[in-house]
């Protein structure tokens, strides 16, 4: 089991799905847009473990597994692969090894998406939780172009900085807290996380 370095080291698996990136055919944008994107968001020690995989329902199943089980990760993020087309198959996937489905993850990623393209109703996105022998994961699938994942992560702002249609990740740290998972915040420039007022931790100098 991996030690973390800090009682509250967040371990994250990042898995960007993609027939053609993961053959070398290009490169692979949706990895370093979700780390970039956490690297700016998340306060405090991460632990980023990242796959690169094709569009294959056993090989994104036995990843989520590996990275709930093995590699213990607290929150596990997928990009690609949530469309219609027939080779389109990560919420099958993720559902297929989850325990229980969180609805309200798909539901707002379609609406942040909605407000720039009609498109988004063909969006099959999915967020779940993996629980097995006392650990938990948060598995959310994510678009697959780099300014999709920031805007479903960070959600929309107007000119001055304030949210008009919240991102999802605002309610990611109160659910890994649920979850038994490490307690961590978010910078509030970036995304401000949303705890009940009994759950938010005294900040120490």
């Amino acid at each position: 089991m991996p030690e973390r370095s800090h009682a509250d080291e967040i371990f994250i698996g990042l898995v960007s799905v993609s027939d053609r990136a993961s053959a070398g055919v290009y490169a692979d944008q949706g990895l370093p847009a979700l780390r970039e994107w956490l690297q700016t968001a998340i306060v405090g020690p991460v632990r980023v473990v990242e796959r690169l995989i094709p569009d294959e329902a056993a090989v994104i199943s036995n990843t989520l597994i590996e990275l709930c089980d093995t590699e213990h990760c607290d929150l596990i993020l997928t990009t690609g692969g949530t469309g219609p087309a027939r080779r389109d198959v990560t919420p099958e996937a993720t559902l297929a090894v989850a325990t229980r489905e969180l609805p309200g993850f798909g539901e707002q990623m379609r609406q942040i998406s909605l407000k720039f393209v009609p498109t988004a109703i063909l969006s099959r996105q999915v967020g779940a939780l993996r629980e097995v022998d006392g650990h938990a994961a948060l598995m959310i699938n994510l678009p697959g172009q780099p300014k999709a994942i920031k805007e479903t992560l960070e959600g929309l702002k107007d000119a001055e900085g304030k949210t008009l249609v919240p991102g999802i990740f605002a309610a990611v740290p109160y659910c890994i807290d649920l979850i038994g998972g490490p307690y961590i915040d978010t910078h509030e420039a970036v995304i401000k996380s949303f705890r009940p007022k009994n759950a938010i931790r005294a900040k120490t100098e």
